[in-house]
């Protein structure tokens, strides 16, 4: 018993370590990004923003994870993609999940003045298991591709790469691209 406790706990704490070294994603295109207009979905963002001046990639990040798991649950079916219309709804798969929180980063870029360094982008792209594609599997239309997102660089070219799906169910936050 002591074992079994001692090998979840290990689990627990690094999880997020375990996830990124087991699941890789590769990009396959690029998807929409939306431009936030909804003052609701605007105001979603504003009231996390209590004395956050001068917000850096991370905390950015941090705060569109927490804004897009807060307002969002997900669900199998179609959905809408828009994250003006997903405020609405409050139901997304993947797809809906990317888009809402690269909406969400661009928002906080810009605001921030980071746009013209930092973009957040929504990718489809597929996941990989040790490195088997993991998408061949399946039969069903619904798991032929998996959205992420991808936060570069403009100016050195690093990336960041961020599920806000498995943020949602796992808390892991960061991700790791297939080289």
């Amino acid at each position: 018993m002591k074992t079994l406790l001692i090998v979840l706990l290990i689990g627990v704490v690094f999880k997020g370590w375990i996830y990124r070294y087991v699941v890789t994603y590769k990009p396959i295109e690029k998807r929409t990004n939306y431009l936030i207009v909804n003052g609701e979905l605007v105001n979603s963002i504003e009231t996390k923003l209590i004395n956050n001046e001068g917000l850096k990639i991370e905390k950015i990040i941090d705060i569109g994870l927490s804004v897009t798991s807060q307002q969002l649950r997900f669900t199998a079916t179609k959905n809408y993609r828009d994250p003006n219309k997903l405020i609405s709804t409050r139901t997304a798969n993947c797809i809906g999940y990317a888009a809402f929180f690269s909406a969400s980063c661009n928002y906080l870029l810009k605001k921030y003045d980071l746009d013209s360094i930092w973009v957040a982008t929504p990718h489809k792209g597929q996941l990989y298991l040790l490195d088997i594609n993991i998408h061949k599997y399946f039969k069903s239309p619904f798991f032929k591709d998996h959205d992420f997102v991808i936060i570069e660089n403009m100016r050195t070219g690093n990336t960041l790469a961020i599920d806000p799906t498995i943020y949602d169910y796992l808390g892991v936050n960061y991700i790791t691209l297939k080289k």
